[in-house]
This record gives C-alpha cells, sequence and structure tokens, in this order.
C-alpha cells in the first residue's frame, strides 16, 4: 500500500493558520482525499511560526512547517483559501494573482472600496469570494430573494444574526449577502434602504427598509434569520449552523471548483449552479 502523498492533487494554501476557521481549514483539506496541504501562512512574528502545522492544531505532525512568506507559498500552490482580515485579504489576492492560484475568499468586514480593489487580481487569476461558503445559507440566499420577490412592502423585512463574542464585525457577512438578496428581490438598492442599529427615538419603521439585528454572546457559531412580517403573519426563514466545518468544506468545494475557470469575481451561487 503506498502512503506517499498524491502530488497530482491540487495543492492547498490556508492562510490565518491560527484563527478559528484557520485551523478548521487545516483540519479538513489534511483530511481531504480530492485536495493535499502545501502551505500554512501566519504574520510575521506570530509564535506559530516554524511549528509544524499539524502539531499546532493537535492532530499530529503533517511534515508542514506555518510560514510567514505568503508568496514562496502561494508559488507551490493552485488555491489559496483566506479567512483573514481585510486589509490582509487584499495583500492575498494580489500574490495569489501572482502565483496564478485561486483565491477563496471568506473574509468578512470588506467594504465596498475593498471589493471594488480586488479588481486588478481577478484579472489574472479565480475570486471566489462569500460572505458565507455554507451551501445551506446560499440556499437561504436564494430563497430570500425569491421571497422578498414574490411579497410587496406590506411585508417589512428583517435580517437578525447571532455569533460568538469574538467576531469583530457587524453585521456578519451573511446577514449582509441576505440583504443584498433581499434588496435584489425588491429591487432596490441596499444602501438606500439599510437600516442599521435603532437607539433611542428612532421614529415609526420606514417602509420598504430592510432592517438589520447583530447577537454576540458565548461560542455561537452562526444563526440567521430572514423575517417578513405583515399585519397577522410572520413568514421566517432560518439557518444555524452548529459547526463550523461546514464552511471549511464549502471554501474546499470552492478552490476546487475553480481550477479550470477563467480568471474573474465569482460567489458560491456559481460554484453551485445557480
Amino acid at each position: 500500500m503506498n502512503d506517499l502523498p498524491r502530488t497530482d492533487l491540487p495543492g492547498i494554501v490556508i492562510t490565518g493558520a491560527s484563527g478559528r476557521m484557520g485551523q478548521m481549514l487545516l483540519r479538513t483539506v489534511a483530511a481531504s482525499d480530492k485536495a493535499r496541504l502545501v502551505g500554512a501562512i501566519e504574520r510575521k512574528g506570530h509564535d506559530w511560526i516554524g511549528r509544524d502545522a499539524g502539531e499546532a492544531i493537535g492532530i499530529g505532525p503533517l511534515g508542514l512547517p506555518i510560514e510567514d512568506e505568503p508568496l514562496d507559498a502561494f508559488a507551490r500552490a493552485q488555491a489559496v483559501i483566506d479567512f483573514t482580515a481585510p486589509a490582509a485579504t487584499l495583500e492575498f489576492a494580489a500574490l495569489a494573482a501572482q502565483a496564478r492560484a485561486v483565491h477563496v475568499i471568506g473574509t468578512t468586514g470588506m467594504t465596498e472600496a475593498d471589493i471594488a480593489a480586488l479588481e486588478p487580481a481577478a484579472r489574472h487569476a479565480v475570486i471566489v469570494r462569500a460572505g458565507n461558503m455554507s451551501l445551506g445559507v446560499n440556499l437561504l440566499t436564494r430563497l430570500t430573494q425569491k421571497v422578498a420577490a414574490a411579497l410587496d412592502e406590506d411585508y417589512d423585512i428583517e435580517v437578525i444574526e447571532a455569533h460568538h463574542n469574538q467576531k469583530v464585525d457587524a453585521p456578519s457577512g451573511t446577514a449582509l449577502m441576505l440583504g443584498e438578496a433581499a434588496a435584489q428581490g425588491r429591487g432596490v438598492s441596499l444602501k438606500e434602504v439599510s437600516d442599521r442599529g435603532r437607539d433611542g427615538m428612532t421614529g415609526k419603521r420606514a417602509r420598504g427598509h430592510i432592517g438589520f439585528s447583530a447577537i454576540r454572546g458565548g461560542d455561537i457559531v452562526g444563526e440567521h434569520d430572514v423575517m417578513f412580517a405583515a399585519a397577522g403573519e410572520r413568514i421566517i426563514l432560518r439557518h444555524v449552523a452548529t459547526d463550523r466545518s461546514i464552511y471549511a468544506r464549502g471554501a474546499l468545494r470552492a478552490a476546487l471548483w475553480g481550477q479550470d475557470k477563467a480568471p474573474g469575481q465569482y460567489d458560491m451561487m456559481d460554484v453551485l449552479g445557480f
């Protein structure tokens, strides 16, 4: 029996290796029979630099040290999976494009300017970016768009999300994705109808607005509700995540899907064929 690694499988690099998602991605790719782990990146000065990636996350040695030079790692990869921070993601995008590696972006908190700044990289390489990599969430997104298109402004739309107490951005990227889907269904711009952070004497709810509420506490992995509320009834679409592995599996699927695609920006709807 040959236990040598399959060098014909797409090589994957994980950025932000020490983070919650970074560790889950390392486990997921290391266990996959469809890809191989060829790099794990952390910022310069991090105390994990030089440690074996497998030993650092508690799964045993993988023979792969954690590095702080992303371009060196990207050059031997076919894909980079990146759940870090907006500034880091923009740097990684340029380097992934230089290496012609598929760049899967699960980073949240990116502004419109950040997203626009990805365009030069997308001219040279595949970028798959989504506020959420879960199959279930992307189905919820499509359902939200369809329900919003079917109901008029007599139905107020509210997006309610809950996450763990370490999450630094709000609303979540997924909540914004759901809000965008609702706005598209209504044929309006989310920027013009978004209603966030009500506090004090706000006055009555504006007709046609899409509201957002964020809950932070404990170790909640991720919960998202889209409520359509009218006089006498409410329709609630819901997704509850109990394990971060769903995001890691979706991200790996995106990395594999992007291998034969033309340069450009894609999302999970493209990956899932919607």
